[in-house]
């Protein structure tokens, strides 16, 4: 899709932390600097080479570690260094942050509905060197404007109702380029699959950790069928 470098994500592990400490290295002498602990209300999550110090909240969705189904997803996307990507349903950041890291905070876009997790998220761009990166305030995409994504990820809530997955699908469709691409993480895997092929015309799924990874590419700018 992209004639850019291919920065791959997929089949990286999560690094372990036993002792509850992190050993920074001294950049100019390249020893370990004196350890610190991490605090009770962050998250230490590492893949792809980065490692991320996420502060949270317990009101916020899962509040103790990266949800195992986000990981899933993160663990099959690639992302180019001319993607312009949306974490759609950003909760403390994780998504958006670490694809900030790889690619530049310019081209990333973070968006929630809770302010709570609008202030976590741009806490945490600052905390891990990515202050310029968008964080916004909006339910879906009524409050966000920008087009020519070239990748929108999401991991929306699958205990209610199909309602916000509805718009999140139908409005994301519509801010992608030719080629952009619109990822999910469910375990309501047959829902998902005959929407996102009725809107995009078709999808892949994975079987990760339990979790139902898709990916639909628009390769038209209608929908593939007629929605009601």
């Amino acid at each position: 899709m992209s004639s850019g470098t291919d920065i791959p994500v997929c089949g990286v592990t999560d690094a372990e932390d036993c002792s509850g400490f992190v050993l920074p290295v001294n950049v100019s002498s390249g020893m370990p600097d004196e350890p610190f602990r991490i605090a009770p209300d962050e998250i230490e999550f590492s893949l792809a080479g980065v490692t991320l110090f996420l502060k949270t909240r317990p009101e916020l969705f899962s509040p103790r570690r990266v949800d195992a189904g986000t990981e899933a997803m993160l663990k099959c996307v690639s992302f180019d260094s001319d993607d312009r990507v949306l974490d759609l349903g950003c909760g403390c950041g994780v998504v958006g942050i670490l694809a900030a890291k790889l690619i530049g905070a310019s081209r990333v876009f973070l968006v929630d509905s809770d302010p709570l997790a609008v202030e976590c998220s741009k806490q945490n761009c600052i905390r891990n060197g990515v202050p310029e990166t968008t964080v916004l305030l909006s339910d879906g995409f009524a409050d966000f404007r920008e087009t020519g994504l070239t990748k929108i990820l999401s991991n929306p809530p699958y205990h209610t109702d199909f309602s916000v997955a509805r718009r999140f699908i139908l409005k994301g469709f519509n801010r992608l380029v030719i080629g952009g691409q619109m990822w999910f993480v469910t375990k309501r895997e047959a829902w998902y699959r005959n929407r996102l092929a009725a809107v995009f015309g078709g999808v892949q799924v994975r079987q990760v950790d339990g979790y139902c990874v898709m990916m639909a590419e628009k390769r038209r700018n209608s929908y593939a069928r007629r929605i009601r």
